[in-house]
């Protein structure tokens, strides 16, 4: 008879630093789009502005970050989390604070954007330097499952409750209680206690520069076509996000709530690929596991070029969302796993900090260049094309 599977234990650490990461992403998405609705809603912007405001932000947000990784490096991780933490808190507060004022402006909506655009992304490596100290190498998986999990339960959850949210109180303050998750994100943090391990001491090692995460990135025989793969394939998938509404909330005659149907039922995929993982990675193998789900996440994408209206438009959205996204949390938490017990510890911060500022430059750049796209070919067209693409890109993991 099989033994039963034994659940980790994965300590009072661990579920802090989780319980942390739970409250921030949910504020998170509580406030999905609140940046936009209070951009058209109470600014009364164009499209023109809502736009550079969706892609310049982070694009801008990706090139402050970039030194943000070597700084981290050789400084206890803990300490940068809850800064982190209290920047954005502050950042997102001087919205609410404005409106009262009556000093509101998009140029505050962009500034805010980028600072936490950019403390996002340093809160992230530190985040992984962290985790990598907390839980031993044969418990990562299931520590990343967990966070993978939360994170497409707040997907579920979070923009239904933002949005009778935004009803009741409006953008502004949808933004505020956001604020608050990140106020309690550090009061978290915080809470690990303990005694952190001395960083590494600057002196040494090397004078730091600040492109060294993607030299070891690109000079890492595993880590490459994983980065290489990851990075596109997230970029592409989300440059059909923004034509998609588009084509679904205009000529296709969805209504919202069905618009926001179609991709709320999907997330239940991303709970059912993280208990995946943790099944298939023992039986298979992390690196089995990461090519297979690697090649099957890309293989939905193309269908939503065939989205029409009516209820089979709406079931077809569906299928192939919940496709995507349960081979996708699959593909992440082993990816996440893996990629920590590759990193050296002295180069923890550095190597996520330099992946995610890849990742989030090149999304903001690749959507506004299938903006353009979608102008020539139409958003149906764009989509296709975007599909299309994805199917090579498995090629990057050969």
């Amino acid at each position: 008879m099989a033994k039963a599977q034994v659940k980790p234990a994965l300590g009072r650490e661990f579920h802090w630093l989780w319980g942390a990461y739970a409250v921030s992403i949910f504020g998170t998405w509580l406030a999905f789009d609140a940046f936009a609705l209070i951009a058209v809603l109470v600014l009364h912007t164009g499209p023109a502005g809502v736009s550079a405001l969706a892609a310049v932000g982070p694009a801008v947000a990706a090139l402050v970050a970039v030194p943000l990784g070597p700084w981290m490096e050789f400084r206890r991780k803990r300490p940068v989390m809850i800064g982190m933490d209290v920047v954005r808190c502050a950042a997102l507060l001087t919205i609410p604070l404005a409106y009262a004022l009556d000093a509101l402006s998009l140029v505050q909506l962009l500034l805010v954007s980028v600072v936490v655009g950019a403390a996002d992304i340093a809160f992230t490596a530190a985040s992984g330097a962290t985790l990598k100290t907390l839980v031993p190498r044969d418990h990562l998986l299931a520590a990343n499952g967990r966070f993978e999990s939360t994170m497409w339960t707040a997907t579920l959850v979070g923009p239904p409750l933002g949005g009778a949210a935004v009803g009741l109180v409006g953008p502004v303050l949808t933004v505020a209680a956001n604020a608050v998750s990140f106020l309690l994100s550090a009061l978290g943090i915080r809470a690990i206690g303990g005694s952190e391990a001395a960083p590494a001491r600057q002196q040494d090692h090397p004078p730091d520069r600040i492109g060294d995460g993607f030299r070891f990135l690109l000079g890492h025989r595993e880590l490459r076509p994983l980065f290489l793969n990851t990075v596109l394939v997230n970029a592409l998938i989300m440059t059909s996000a923004p034509l998609l509404a588009v084509l679904m909330l205009g000529p296709l005659g969805f209504a919202p709530w069905q618009y926001g149907l179609a991709f709320a039922v999907p997330c239940l995929g991303g709970l059912l690929g993280s208990r995946l993982a943790r099944r298939l990675v023992p039986r298979f193998g992390e690196r089995r596991v990461l090519l297979g789900a690697g090649v099957l996440r890309v293989c939905w994408p193309v269908g939503l070029a065939f989205v029409h209206s009516g209820t089979s438009g709406l079931v077809l959205v569906m299928v192939v969302e919940f496709g995507l996204i349960t081979c996708a949390a699959v593909y992440s938490p082993v990816l996440a796993t893996r990629r920590l017990a590759a990193l050296p510890t002295d180069h923890v911060s550095r190597v996520l900090a330099a992946w995610s500022v890849a990742s989030k430059g090149t999304t903001a750049v690749l959507i506004a260049v299938w903006g353009l796209l979608a102008a020539a070919v139409g958003a149906r067209g764009a989509i296709a094309v975007a599909g299309v693409l994805l199917l090579l890109t498995p090629l990057l993991l050969g």
